[in-house]
Formats: C-alpha cells, structure tokens, sequence
C-alpha cells in the first residue's frame, strides 16, 4: 500500500510539474475513469440491462472526462468527441457480429477446473460482455487518437485562416498517417505486456502453435488489439472530416457576421 501511494505521489507530482494545472487535471481524471469502470461493472451484471447500452453511455462519461475535464470545452475538444463517439458506435455493430462469428465469449477450457464449483448460468448475454469488453479497451486509444489530429488541425487553420476545407481534411489525414503507427504498436505492447504471464502459461502447458493461436483466450485478446487498432484507424478520418467542417463552417459564419 505504502508502494502505490508513493508511486501515485511521484506520478501526481511530475504531471503537475510538467502539465501545470493540466497535468494535475489529468491525474484526477484517471481515478474518474476508474470509478466510471467500476460502477459499470455494477450494471454489467445486471440480466435486465443491455450491456452494449451500458458500454455506449460509459464511453461517452470517459470521453468527456479525457476531453472535456482535462482539456475545457472548446471546439477541438467538441470535434474529437463527436468523432469518438462516431467511430465507438460504428466499432460496436463491427464487434457484435465478430465476437458472435469468433465465439469468444464465456471462458476458455484451461479456466473450466478453477470456474468448476461456480454457476455459469447466471442470466448475462456472454457475447454482449465480451463486445463490451472489447469496446471499454478502446475508447482511451480512440480518443488520444481524435485529441491528437483535432489539436494540431486547429492551429493549422489558425495560422492559415484561408485554407480550403478539402487541404484542411488532407492534412489531417496527413497527421493521421503520422500517430498510426505509434499508435497501434503501442496497443500491440501494452496488450501484450500485460497478457506475457498467459504466453508463459501456454508455455507451461506445451501448446504448440496451433493451439495457441486457436485458444479462446489468446483469441479474445487478439480480436482485442485488432479491433483497438482498427478504431484508432477509423477515428482518423472521421475526425479530420468533422475538424474541417467545423472549422471552415465557423469562419464562414464569422465572415457572414463581419
């Protein structure tokens, strides 16, 4: 205990230090999305509710948090939620039917003996829970992924008023192109770093390589990294669409006024 609240104080003192009020801002909005997590899971277990529902309101507590709380309103801040929550809703309907096709949900053979003395019917759609799952993975990737094309078109047009809507969306493709890679290899690690210990299971239970790849377990978090990578690839257009839009729209207006 002593360990995590020296650690959080050091985490909490360098983001202030270099973040400024920002920074203090980011470190609180962790234990916001921390406590929006767990009180999801409250309802998650409830039978009578949808989980995607759930997932889908969650999604957009966190984003206005990882937004609005720590970066203010403002219409960098606007454009990236509308295309969070465009590409989460879009990635919910592609997750359904890939989690139902795959049959990832429920639990794996090797976790059959340790789950043996538990009810397994327990009334909650497993393929709901997994899409959801699969979703709550994402939504910080996606995001980062929106803040980080929003915030740089903005001074773009900023420092070039006069730029077409069609040379504001390339370039944010162009700065899309320039996060893809970082961004999804850095998915692939953090994933895979916190799922090393199952790699060394697998070890220990001499599967081969067939078996690995088609157990249920290192399947499900497969289709996890795949679908995290596949939003942020999404998140890159839609935001640079509703950037550009917005912005032109708004100097159009301000034209109008003046």
């Amino acid at each position: 205990m002593n360990a995590l609240v020296l650690l959080a104080a050091i985490l909490f003192f360098l983001m202030t230090l270099i973040g400024g009020k920002k920074g203090a801002r980011s470190f609180f909005a962790i234990f916001f999305n921390f406590g929006m997590i767990i009180f999801v899971l409250f309802f998650m277990n409830d039978p009578n509710i949808n989980p995607i529902i759930v997932t889908l309101i969650a999604c957009a507590v966190i984003s206005c948090i990882n937004l609005f709380y720590i970066n203010e309103v403002n219409i960098k801040t606007k454009t990236a939620f509308m295309s969070s929550i465009i590409t989460i809703v879009i990635l919910i309907m592609f997750i359904v039917l890939v989690t139902e096709k795959a049959m990832i949900q429920g639990f794996g053979e090797e976790e059959v003996e340790e789950l043996s003395v538990f009810s397994l019917y327990i009334g909650v759609d497993f393929v709901k829970i997994a899409a959801s799952v699969i979703i709550m993975s994402t939504i910080g990737a996606i995001t980062d992924a929106a803040m980080a094309i929003s915030s740089p078109m903005r001074e773009i047009h900023y420092h070039h008023p006069d730029i077409s809507r069609k040379d504001l969306f390339q370039a944010g493709l162009n700065i899309g192109k320039d996060i893809l890679g970082t961004s999804t290899n850095t998915l692939f690690f953090a994933f895979f770093g916190g799922y090393l210990a199952l790699l060394i299971w697998f070890k220990d239970l001499s599967y081969s390589a067939g078996e690995i790849v088609n157990s249920k377990i290192f399947s499900a978090e497969m289709i996890t990294i795949l679908c995290a990578g596949i939003g942020v690839t999404l998140v890159i257009p839609v935001t640079a669409w509703i950037t550009a839009a917005f912005l032109v729209k708004n100097r159009n207006k301000n034209e109008t006024v003046e």
